[in-house]
């Protein structure tokens, strides 16, 4: 499509084409709609960045090829510990029942997974060797005292780290297939409303055909994996392609009986993350420029209200290699921060919002030589990459323990407070005091000691990356934008990471994708079946 081609009526709009957007528009489609997408990109939006990873469980093929015991049940208890309030029960139920079926569902979409053997570590992210894991908290303290653990992060098969875009082009292309228009490097700016009423969308586009499309594309390419690890590096490409971009743009305006927003969380509008969620402005941006607030902004001028702005999700990873998750996390008052085994985001928000983003672990000599042992095996090429930064300026070592806590300004005597309870609950039996797991807790007996800085300022070389969770409050079983006087937006939707859902409040791997193809799919499918409806009033 050309900047111009889309200004007709369509069925179905929607904005923003990643997993949301694009689960949205198949699930339209194949009800019989007409569906235009917007994207302010060339498609993919976070989805294709991501890892790939779809969080499903309650005994899908892949956990059954594998020998892994898994129910809707077990799903739903530990779902329960992480989701909280953020959707009723009765949604939390409907995402479980239907999540073996979600997989089913990817694969028609040409997706393919792989399911089998786990390993036996514990990691962020898997080596090509596995394509499910335990991609949670589903082993750790206290999550696993209320549900029975399963591996339930399934990863697109796909060599490194393509599996997050060959995920969206499978979607992209079983969107396309059905018919589906796709307009590219187009920002909506206005929602059309008319007797109160989302009836399209107006926009401004640059075409493919512009003279400045080809350097445009190359700087994207060039600075979206990059923007997310090192922000600062490329910010003067980013500026440059922006200036391109306005350069090139043409106004356009396209008319349909509903508007799906998907256009992201808005975790690159500082000024928003300043204003909800200010404890987590150290963090690295985790997506694309596109990741602006922009769709949740269309639903609030439009009516709609906001919920759980505040949640964020901060990764700090201390596995792969898993040796080192057997050090001792703490704050700079020496106090344990969380036992080291949960999920990173999970460990990392805790620092985040109770250390004010400060922590270091803490290791002793055997551990340290471990770590370096596992890399061959446990790590891919990007983790390597840090772990190089690691052992040579990003650590400090000391003969003692209190050594150690001067080096890095954390209180000496808060350190050695909790090395010596630490000690004394694994010499009783008692076990660690945070309740990490015993195979993970060495008795940390002899130096030399070694730090990292796990801070979120730690260094550009080291950095946190992390992406927002809430958004505009939505109908549960339509995905309808809700309205701030009561009801519902007429002709408005919401999914993904621009509306509240699933993820809301704590992020695991796979959660948030998850999340986009079941609230995406809810979305489409209630736009689309609305089509022979008469207009709604207020």
């Amino acid at each position: 499509m050309n900047a111009k081609s889309s200004d007709r009526e369509y069925d179905v709009i929607v904005v923003g084409f990643g997993a949301a957007g694009a689960a949205a528009a198949i699930e339209a489609a194949d009800r019989g709609a007409r569906v235009l997408v917007l994207d302010r990109g060339y498609g993919g939006g976070a989805t294709a960045l991501s890892g790939g990873i779809i969080y499903a469980g309650g005994g899908t093929d892949e956990q059954r090829v594998g020998g892994h015991v898994d129910t809707i049940e077990d799903l739903r208890a530990y779902l329960r510990q992480e989701v909280g309030d953020a959707v009723s029960a009765e949604t939390l139920d409907r995402f479980c029942a239907q999540s073996p079926d979600l997989i089913a569902w990817l694969k028609q979409q040409g997706v393919e997974f792989r399911g089998g053997p786990v390993s036996s570590y514990k990691t962020s992210y898997p080596t090509d060797e596995y394509y499910l894991y335990y991609s949670g908290n589903e082993k750790a303290h206290p999550y696993s005292q209320h549900a029975r653990p399963a591996p339930r992060g399934h990863r697109v098969l796909a060599p490194g780290m393509s599996s997050g875009r060959v995920l969206f082009e499978r979607l992209s292309s079983s969107a396309r297939a059905r018919g589906v228009d796709v307009l590219p490097l187009a920002r909506v700016h206005d929602l059309i409303i008319e007797d109160r009423r989302v009836v399209g969308v107006r926009y401004r586009a640059m075409d493919l055909g512009h003279r400045n499309a080809r350097q445009h594309a190359a700087l994207s390419k060039a600075t979206a994996k990059a923007g997310t690890w090192m922000p600062g590096l490329v910010r003067g490409a980013v500026a440059r392609a922006e200036r391109l971009w306005e350069d090139g743009a043409v106004a356009g305006e396209a008319r349909a009986t509903a508007v799906i927003l998907a256009a992201g969380g808005f975790i690159y509008n500082r000024d928003w993350v300043r204003d909800h969620a200010p404890k987590f402005l150290k963090i690295s941006p985790l997506g694309t420029p596109g990741d602006d607030g922009a769709g949740i902004k269309l639903g609030l001028e439009a009516g709609g209200m906001t919920d759980k702005m505040g949640n964020v999700t901060a990764w700090r990873f201390l596995a792969p290699p898993s040796a080192f998750l057997e050090g001792l996390t703490v704050g700079a008052d020496g106090r344990r921060i969380a036992n080291e085994d949960l999920y990173g985001a999970t460990h990392g928000n805790v620092m985040m919002r109770e250390f004010d983003g400060e922590g270091w672990a803490v290791y002793d000599a055997r551990t340290w030589k471990k770590v370096k042992t596992q890399i061959r095996t446990q790590t891919q090429i990007f983790q390597r990459l840090q772990l190089i930064y690691l052992f040579t300026l990003g650590h400090r070592k000391s003969r003692t323990i209190e050594g150690l806590a001067r080096k890095n300004g954390i209180d000496p005597a808060g350190l050695r407070r909790t090395v010596d309870a630490y000690r004394a609950g694994l010499r009783s039996g008692a076990g660690d005091p945070a309740h990490k797991t015993p195979e993970l807790c060495p008795p940390m007996a002899n130096g030399p000691f070694y730090s990292i800085d796990i801070s979120a300022a730690s260094s550009v070389f080291y950095p946190i990356p992390g992406l927002t969770l809430g958004g505009l409050v939505v109908d549960e079983r339509t995905g309808a934008v809700a309205h701030r006087d009561g009801g519902t937006v007429p002709g408005l939707y919401a999914a993904g990471r621009t509306a509240v859902g699933i993820c809301s409040n704590s992020y695991v791997s796979g959660l948030s994708l998850s999340d986009c193809i079941f609230s995406g799919r809810r979305a489409g499918a209630d736009a689309a079946g609305r089509l022979r409806e008469p207009a709604a009033s207020g």
